[in-house]
């Protein structure tokens, strides 16, 4: 069986559950050394390396607060004293938060939103490329939101993933000439614990996918991986829909 990745060392921002999980458990089958980081869930994230381990390749969890810079920059400092390098680095560590621009303001909420999902995400890629060797991958998790507001309330996230996305197309002009490819995933609804298909707003978000599902986590691992191998060597700087057709 062949493995596209093999001999390859990849970093998965929250990885211990959901799509961050699955995501890492694709790069390990197709033969990548795996690093997934934690915030809280520390037995998940264990055994999410166990399983990585048992694929025949090496995992481990390092717990790093997104929001914390330093301790993303400690997470990468760990990566690279066990490994010695990051060929792959998927940014998919993100919260979401939901509110009207009429609502009251929390100030500190919203901070916290954009420390994790935008300068969580600057800060590894920072620190990752003095460790990515030439002709590495960057994959950052985005969103549609970040494109279009399917519905109103999700401006805050939303300015948070349209941030990610222009970032990404930034550095994949800055990282050309080292042949490191940044691209962006942008998920449209897919089922999680977070945003079960069984959920309060599982029918309304059904009704704007044309494929009339939700997404597997699975479905969109395949898309990371892909980005993450050989065959996407000339594809940087580009947002991957893989939402059934709802930003169609």
């Amino acid at each position: 069986m062949s493995k596209p990745l093999a001999n390859k060392v990849a970093l998965v921002t929250g990885g211990s559950r959901g799509m961050g999980a699955a995501i890492a458990l694709r790069l390990a089958r197709d033969g990548a050394d795996v690093v997934i980081s934690y915030s809280a869930s520390g037995d998940k994230a264990d055994a999410v390396a166990r399983q990585i381990t048992a694929l025949g390749v090496r995992g481990v969890a390092i717990q790093a607060d997104q929001g914390d810079p330093a301790q993303v920059a400690a997470l990468v400092q760990q990566v690279g004293e066990q490994f010695g390098r990051i060929d792959i680095l998927v940014n998919n560590a993100g919260i979401l938060m939901a509110g009207l621009v009429s609502d009251p303001v929390d100030p500190a909420a919203i901070e916290r939103l954009f420390a994790i999902n935008v300068l969580g995400v600057a800060t590894a890629v920072r620190a990752a490329i003095a460790l990515m060797p030439d002709h590495g991958r960057i994959i950052n998790m985005g969103s549609g939101l970040g494109e279009r507001a399917a519905w109103a309330g999700t401006g805050d996230y939303s300015a948070t993933k349209a941030a990610v996305n222009l970032y990404s197309r930034s550095w994949a002009r800055e990282l050309a000439p080292r042949g490191i490819t940044v691209n962006v995933v942008q998920p449209g609804p897919v089922a999680t614990d977070m945003n079960p298909d069984s959920g309060d707003f599982a029918d309304m978000e059904r009704k704007l996918v044309p494929l009339g599902r939700f997404g597997t986590t699975d479905e969109l691992a395949a898309a990371v991986a892909f980005l993450a191998s050989p065959d996407a060597s000339y594809i940087t700087g580009v947002a991957l829909n893989v939402d059934g057709g709802m930003s169609a």
